[in-house]
């Protein structure tokens, strides 16, 4: 197998099988959502790639999990942190992905809000509304922040571990 089919399914693998997280009982938005979408933009050779893999992936475990109706803001926002991922690509470091991951965080709570006060009634549709949205959500921004870094973490240095692991097996080979 060469290195690109290694690297892709490897890829492919890491995604899914955090994508499925979701599944299992977990603390409330301490998810890889983003970081999914954050990992794909950075290492996939091929760019729809990496938009498709996280999409799928959040796709597989929402079927069980059910359908909702700010699910195009959530599945938007992963589109976004792909897109984040994209400018990694050159330059990876650790304080890069965690500057990224952060932003990834605050992307998801602005998309997926103004989803919730979009679609819903919770809120009235103004501009009062749409700020009490966003006020009331800040709670839950600490476990989203939480769960991009932790993912983003397991993600990044999982794939470095992995890369410099089939690098020495090439050498030795």
């Amino acid at each position: 197998m060469n290195r690109i089919q290694v690297k892709t399914l490897s890829l492919i693998a890491m995604i899914v099988a955090i994508g499925l997280y979701r599944l299992f009982p977990h603390p409330f938005n301490v998810t890889p959502v983003m970081a999914m979408g954050l990992f794909a933009g950075t290492y996939f050779d091929k760019r729809w790639m990496a938009f498709v893999i996280p999409l799928v992936s959040m796709f597989i475990a929402d079927i069980f999990l059910g359908f909702h109706n700010t699910l195009l803001f959530v599945y938007g926002a992963i589109v976004l942190a792909v897109s984040i991922g994209f400018l990694l690509r050159r330059s990876v470091s650790p304080l890069k992905v965690i500057a990224a991951s952060v932003a990834g965080s605050v992307i998801f709570f602005t998309v997926s809000n103004f989803g919730v006060w979009l679609v819903n009634d919770y809120y009235p549709p103004t501009w009062e509304g749409l700020m009490t949205c966003y006020t009331m959500a800040i709670p839950f921004f600490q476990r989203t922040l939480l769960g991009d870094l932790l993912f983003n973490g397991v993600l990044f240095v999982s794939y470095w571990y992995f890369a410099k692991s089939y690098r020495a097996l090439k050498v030795a080979s």
